[in-house]
């Protein structure tokens, strides 16, 4: 327990986790402000990284590509040029390195594909992009194991540095150190933008974890049935520990105490510097209320976001693409341009932010307010390139038209935010979302535990009734039981629950059951 008290102290960049039975979620701040945002649901499987033995149930040559069983609810979707291993495709997919004078990709006949891979036949492929909506998962032959330092390429010899490492000495040094390191044959090793400043144990430490991990898999090809998990990725919490605790975090806060001693766990083995930094929450308010993070989410997630200038963009996600406009909205300026210009910038830099935190992909088109200035569109359009720097999705950016359109793309890796704490709204058919049975439980479970600490701590035993949607209950007795029992014999109280097919699916009461005095309540509008 920690002697002082959090949120005195000023952080410049610190990472926030909220982690509980069903969700957990993961915020970056910068001064305060919420800069990216992740969230994990524990009982739902992690296939993003994964790599997989599967079968190969048909080649379709009109779409040049393969669809493969890798024990999923759906199959996986395989190019006919992925379907063959290839460094320069790999060197591309990992850390953005960029190969000089690359040999052209050879291309594959359909004829050729099916003598080489004939269905029924059995392939090794890694999960790229995760399945969404109505479409499976979409793997590659071309496998990458990411550690802290490295990223391994089996069945490769290639070695390379990160182009985001720009210093040309530190580039010299490290691959210096890449071909002292003792590689078994057949892998291929990236050096990562974190492995900058690293001594060479460090690396030497990271590859012989990578290497047992690649044992691990060869293993489960000789041993295991089709189709059949090879290698699964990093929870969320050990993600953001592998990959995003650099000098630059000044301090990670963390709610449980479990993950926090893994934390600890992990961060000893990187820097004993950096360890001193992870901090455990211990207070009666929920953390990411503490840190101010319920608002700064409702706000990120809206479809109107305002901006300090007193301009405003509006998100629209459709199937084919992701739309934003820019508007001046209350802004009032002297010089008309200066007063777009200014709009612009600050919407340039906000989308960049938005995109990160929705983790939405695929084609954007940003209609930005006209501009009579061919330098004012410049400066907005660098404004967006150097912020969109900042995201480990990839991107590709177009200038900006004369219309004041600036289309871009943004690599869709896996469901977004939206998506995955969302359902189609059942009151308006489909045209907007509510949230789903899963998120309501874990927001009343995380009241639940706010009052039931409270009242602990204050000596008082209380017994409590909640007030639900029919829907939200039956997630709550069905899958949610265990979870809510635990929650009684923990905090030594009662609880009961209570269904109104009059409420709205977000609207939930927490009562004394005895007196009916409400703690707590929502404000989400009755139906009608």
């Amino acid at each position: 327990m920690f002697g002082f008290s959090f949120g005195k102290k000023s952080y410049k960049r610190e990472i926030v986790i909220n982690v509980e039975s069903l969700e957990t979620r993961v915020a970056v701040l910068e001064n305060g402000k919420l800069e990216e945002f992740q969230v994990e649901h524990p009982t739902e499987e992690r296939i993003v990284g994964g790599i997989y033995r599967g079968v190969i149930k048909n080649l379709e040559d009109g779409l040049q590509a393969a669809f493969v069983d890798i024990g999923l609810k759906k199959n996986a979707f395989l190019h006919y040029w992925d379907m063959i291993p290839e460094d320069a495709a790999r060197l591309e997919a990992a850390e953005d390195i960029t190969i000089r004078n690359p040999q052209k990709k050879k291309r594959y006949s359909s004829q050729e594909i099916a003598k080489m891979f004939p269905v029924g036949s059995e392939i090794v492929v890694q999960v790229t992009k995760g399945p969404i909506s109505t479409k499976g998962p979409r793997v590659t032959a071309n496998l990458s194991i990411p550690g802290r330092y490295l990223v391994m390429l089996p069945g490769s010899n290639l070695k390379g540095v990160s182009r985001k490492i720009e210093d040309e000495k530190e580039r010299l040094r490290l691959k210096k150190v890449l071909a002292r390191l003792p590689m078994p044959e057949g892998v291929g090793l990236i050096v990562r933008t974190a492995g900058q400043g690293a001594k060479q144990r460090s690396f030497v430490r990271d590859m012989r974890a990578l290497v047992d991990v690649w044992e691990s898999i060869q293993r489960g090809i000789q041993e295991k049935t089709s189709p059949c998990c090879l290698y699964q990725e990093l929870d969320l919490v050990e993600r953001v520990v592998r990959d995003w605790l650099t000098e630059e975090i000044d301090r990670i806060v963390v709610d449980d105490p479990k993950k926090f001693e893994s934390i600890k766990d992990l961060a000893s083995r990187i820097s004993r510097r950096v360890r001193s930094r992870i901090q455990q929450y211990e207070g009666a308010v929920p953390i990411f209320e503490h840190f101010n993070l319920e608002r700064q989410l409702e706000n990120a997630f809206a479809r109107k976001v305002m901006l300090k200038s007193g301009g405003y963009i509006i998100f629209e996600e459709t199937e084919a693409l992701i739309s934003v406009d820019v508007n001046t909205g209350r802004h009032k300026g002297a010089q008309q341009e200066e007063v777009i210009l200014e709009v612009n910038t600050e919407a340039a830099d906000e989308v960049a932010r938005q995109l990160r935190l929705r983790n939405v992909g695929g084609l954007i088109v940003i209609d930005f307010i006209d501009m009579k200035q061919k330098k004012n569109r410049n400066a907005v359009f660098k404004v967006l390139k150097d912020a969109l720097h900042r995201d480990k999705a990839k991107t590709n950016i177009l200038p900006i038209s004369h219309l004041g359109l600036l289309e871009m793309t943004r690599q869709r890796v896996d469901e977004g935010v939206l998506s995955s704490m969302y359902v189609d709204c059942p009151y308006c058919k489909g045209r907007g979302s509510v949230k789903s049975s899963l998120s309501m439980s874990v927001e009343i479970q995380r009241q639940i535990v706010a009052l039931m600490r409270r009242f602990k701590d204050a000596g008082q035993n209380r017994k409590l009734q909640i007030v639900v949607h029919p829907t939200v209950l039956e997630r709550l007795r069905k899958e949610d039981e265990a979870i809510l029992m635990d929650l009684e014999a923990k905090f030594a109280g009662y609880l009961s629950f209570r269904a109104d097919g009059a409420r709205h699916v977000e609207d939930f009461d927490v009562r004394n059951a005895d007196t009916s005095e409400i703690y707590f309540t929502t404000t989400v509008a009755r139906v009608a």
